[in-house]
C-alpha cells in the first residue's frame, strides 16, 4: 500500500474565485494508508483510509447560507466571503469498482466515530486502524465508502476527536457578548464540578471577574431558582489560564438539586458552519473525483442520538440544499433522535446541550414543529412541518427514522407521528419511514452494575435491526425497492397511550420503581429576537405549557406493543423496558435516565414467582425446557427475517446468544442483585 502525504485536490485558484465559485475551494489528503493491512472485507476487497482538510468559503449573502446565525458578523476575505476549514476522515474500497456506490456520511457525535461501535459492534475508536477497529466487518463488506468530518465547535479536544475551529463573531471590530446559562446536576456530594456537559467547553467571560454571575438552585426542572450568595462560589482557574470550565462551592454539590450557572460571556462561535460544512462537503464530493475515485453514486448521511438531531435541524433549515439549491444527500438515518433537534444555529449556542426527563430544559432541542407532514400547534395557531423548508427547495431526501423505548421517555419520540396535542396520529410523509425497535434502549446495555440506577441495564441488541434497515435504505435509493413498512405505536389502533394509561397497564413487578413522567418538552420563550435574528434575550428562557407526549403500551409482562418486535420480545426471557429510574442516592428517584433501559428476569419457577409475589408467568411456565426455548426463539428468528426487520446471516449469532443467556438468568440466584449474569465472558 502506498502513503501519500500533502496531495491537494483544487475547485480553480483562490485568486479566480468569486462568491459564485464559493463551498469547497479546496480539498488536501495528507495522510494515505491501508486500513486493517491484509484484511479483504469479501467482494469489497481491500480498503483505505485517507485523512485530509477541506477549505470553505461561503457568501454570508446567499440565501441557503441565511439560517446560519451570525454568519454576517464573521470574519471576511478580500472577496466578501467566509472562511473555515474542517478536518475529515474516509474509509473506501482500494478498487473503487468493487464498492457499493454508495457514499455513507456519520455526522460523528460530540467528535466521536459511534457508527462503528454500533453497525460493526467494534470497540471505540476515533482513529481506527487495525481489523480489530473494523469489529465485525459488516460495513466493509457491504463496500460502503466512510466519511466523517469535524462539525462541533464545542467539544473537548482529545482522543483524536474532530472538532471544528470555528470562526468567532466580531461587530464593528468588537467584541460580541451575551448571557450564556449552564445547567449541572451532581449524583454524589463533591465540592468542585465541570459545568459545561458532557464533552462541552465554556465561552469565555466577558470581564476577568464576571461580577454579574449568578448561581442558583432548584429541586426541579419546572422549580422556583433560589440564588447561591457568590461568596460561596467561585470559578476554578484552569492551568495555563484558559477559559474556566469548573466552579466551586462552599459546603459542596449535593445531589437531588438542579444548579444553573449565569454570565455574561464574549465572543460566540459560528456554531452553524458545522452543518453548512457538512452540506458543501457532501455536495462538492457529490461531482469531484477525490484522490483517483470517482464521485458516489448516491450520498447516505446518518446520525446516532445527537448527530442525528443534527440532521433533523438541517432539513428544518434547509441546510440540506446547497449554494445552487442542489441536495447534498439523497436519504438520511435519523436514529434515536426522538423529535428532537438542537442547539446548532443561534449565537452562544451549545450543541452538546440536549433535554432529557431531568435535564438541559432551558436549551432548545425539542421544539415544534416534530412531523414530515404538517401540524398545528395549538398554543401559537402555527401550521409547519419539519420538511418545509426541504420541500420548497425541492430537496427532500428519503428518510428512516429509528428509534428504541426510550425515545418516548427520554426524547419525545411520539411528536414524530402525532399532533402536538397528543390527540391524533400523523402519517409520515411519503419520503419517510418510520421505526421503533419495541423494548430496547438508546444503545445496547454494557454496564455490569446499577450504578446510580435502580435496575439493571436492557442489552436488548438492536444493532442487527439496523444493519437491516440500513441495507433496506441502500436499496430504496439505489433502485426504488420499498422498505419495510412503518412500524412503530399509534394512538388509533391503542398502542400509544399516556404515562399514566402505562402504570396502569404494567405488571406490578416486586420492588420495581416506574417514573413519574416521560419527558414533556416546555415550550420555551427566549425572547422575540430569536426565531428571527437567532440571538436569546431570555436566559435561561420562560418556561410554557409543555407538549404532549404518549408511550408504548406494555403487555401484561411489560413489554411494549406498537413497534419492531425482535425475537428475544417476541420469546422472552424477561422485562425488557426504554426506562430505568434513578437510585435515592443519586438524587431525583422520580426521574429517568437519560439512555439506560431495564431488564428484569422472569421467576425461574412457579415457586419462585408465588414466593416473590411476581405476577408474570415463570420461564418455568412459559417453556418445557431449554430446547423449547430454542425452538421457539428460532420460529420467531424466521418471521423478522420475513419481514427484512433481520438479516438471515444474523441467526446463527442471535440463537447462540438467546441460549446463553437463558442458561445464565437459570443459574443466577436472584437474591444477587450484580448484573453480570446478563454477559459473557
Amino acid at each position: 500500500m502506498h502513503h501519500l502525504a500533502h496531495l491537494t485536490l483544487c475547485l480553480g485558484l483562490v485568486s479566480l474565485c468569486s462568491p459564485a465559485d464559493a463551498k469547497v475551494e479546496h480539498v488536501e489528503i495528507r495522510h494515505r494508508e491501508a486500513f486493517a493491512p491484509g484484511a479483504e472485507f469479501g467482494p469489497a476487497g481491500a480498503y483505505e483510509k485517507l485523512q485530509g482538510r477541506a477549505w470553505f468559503a461561503l457568501d454570508a449573502n446567499g440565501a441557503a447560507n441565511a439560517p446560519i446565525a451570525d454568519l454576517e458578523l464573521a470574519p471576511r476575505d478580500e472577496r466578501g466571503l467566509v472562511k473555515f476549514s474542517a478536518d475529515f476522515m474516509m474509509l473506501r474500497p482500494v478498487d473503487s469498482a468493487r464498492g457499493n456506490g454508495t457514499l455513507l456520511y456519520e455526522v460523528n457525535n460530540r467528535g466521536n466515530i459511534a457508527i462503528l461501535s454500533q453497525i460493526n459492534e467494534a470497540p471505540p475508536s476515533n482513529d481506527p486502524a487495525t481489523g480489530a477497529d473494523a469489529g465485525n466487518g459488516f460495513l466493509f463488506r457491504q463496500g460502503f465508502t466512510l466519511l466523517w468530518s469535524a462539525w462541533a465547535a464545542d467539544v473537548v479536544p482529545g482522543d483524536n476527536r474532530m472538532v471544528l475551529d470555528a470562526p468567532i463573531a466580531t461587530k464593528d471590530g468588537e467584541a460580541v457578548t451575551g448571557k450564556v446559562a449552564y445547567e449541572l446536576i451532581v449524583d454524589a456530594p463533591v465540592d468542585e464540578v465541570r459545568f459545561t456537559g458532557r464533552l462541552g467547553t465554556a465561552y469565555p467571560l466577558a470581564t476577568k471577574d464576571s461580577p454579574d454571575a449568578m448561581l442558583t438552585e432548584r429541586e426541579r426542572p419546572e422549580g422556583d431558582r433560589r440564588t447561591i450568595d457568590h461568596t460561596r462560589w467561585s470559578f476554578v482557574q484552569e492551568e495555563g489560564g484558559g477559559t474556566a470550565t469548573r466552579i466551586r462551592l462552599e459546603g459542596g454539590f449535593r445531589p437531588g438539586t438542579i444548579y444553573e450557572l449565569t454570565y455574561t460571556a464574549r465572543d460566540p462561535m459560528i456554531v452553524g458552519l458545522g452543518m453548512a460544512g457538512i452540506r458543501d462537503l457532501l455536495s462538492y464530493l457529490r461531482a469531484h473525483p477525490l484522490a483517483g475515485a470517482p464521485a458516489p453514486q448516491r450520498t447516505l448521511i446518518f446520525g446516532i442520538s445527537q448527530s442525528a438531531r443534527l440532521i433533523q435541524t438541517m432539513l428544518l433549515r434547509g441546510l440540506n440544499a446547497d449554494e445552487d439549491g442542489k441536495p447534498a444527500f439523497d436519504g438520511a438515518f435519523i436514529h434515536v433522535a426522538g423529535a428532537g433537534k438542537g442547539g446548532f444555529d443561534y449565537r452562544f449556542a451549545m450543541p452538546t446541550r440536549h433535554f432529557s426527563v431531568l435535564e438541559d430544559h432551558i436549551y432548545p432541542t425539542d421544539f415544534f414543529p416534530f412531523a414530515t407532514v404538517p401540524a398545528r400547534d395549538p398554543a401559537t395557531g402555527v401550521r409547519a412541518s419539519v420538511l418545509d423548508r426541504a420541500r420548497e427547495l425541492g430537496a427532500v431526501p428519503r428518510l428512516f427514522y429509528v428509534n428504541t423505548s426510550t425515545e418516548y421517555w427520554n426524547r419525545a419520540a411520539s411528536l414524530i407521528a402525532t399532533d402536538p396535542a397528543g390527540e391524533h396520529d400523523l402519517p409520515p410523509a411519503p419520503e419517510a419511514r418510520i421505526y421503533v425497535v419495541a423494548g430496547a434502549q438508546h444503545y445496547v446495555g454494557t454496564r455490569r452494575n446499577r450504578g446510580i440506577f435502580t435496575n439493571c441495564v436492557n442489552t436488548l441488541n438492536h444493532y442487527r435491526v439496523l444493519r437491516a434497515l440500513l441495507m433496506a435504505l441502500d436499496r430504496w435509493l439505489r433502485d426504488g425497492t420499498q422498505p419495510p413498512a412503518n412500524n412503530y405505536p399509534r394512538i388509533a389502533d391503542g398502542t400509544l397511550i399516556t404515562v399514566d394509561a402505562y402504570k396502569r397497564a404494567f405488571p406490578r413487578i416486586p420492588h420495581f420503581r416506574l417514573p413519574e413522567s416521560n419527558l414533556r418538552p416546555p415550550r420555551l420563550d427566549f425572547g422575540s429576537r430569536f426565531e428571527t435574528e437567532r440571538i436569546a434575550d431570555n436566559i435561561p428562557p420562560l418556561a410554557g405549557v409543555p407538549f404532549v407526549t404518549l408511550v408504548a403500551k406494555p403487555d401484561a409482562d411489560g413489554l411494549d406493543q406498537g413497534g419492531i418486535a425482535l425475537p428475544e420480545v417476541l420469546v422472552p426471557l424477561g422485562t425488557r423496558t426504554g426506562f430505568n429510574t434513578r437510585s435515592d442516592g443519586a438524587g431525583f428517584p422520580w426521574a429517568t435516565s437519560r439512555w439506560d433501559g431495564s431488564f428484569v428476569p422472569f421467576p425461574r419457577t412457579e415457586a419462585e414467582r408465588l414466593a416473590s409475589g411476581d405476577p408474570r408467568r415463570s420461564l418455568e411456565a412459559r417453556y418445557a425446557d431449554r430446547a423449547d426455548y430454542v425452538d421457539r426463539m428460532r420460529a420467531a428468528a424466521a418471521g423478522v427475517v420475513k419481514k427484512g426487520l433481520l438479516l438471515p446471516a444474523e441467526v446463527g449469532a442471535l440463537m447462540r446468544e438467546a441460549g446463553e443467556l437463558y442458561d445464565r438468568i437459570i443459574t443466577h440466584d436472584p437474591a444477587d442483585t450484580s448484573c453480570t449474569y446478563l454477559f459473557g465472558n
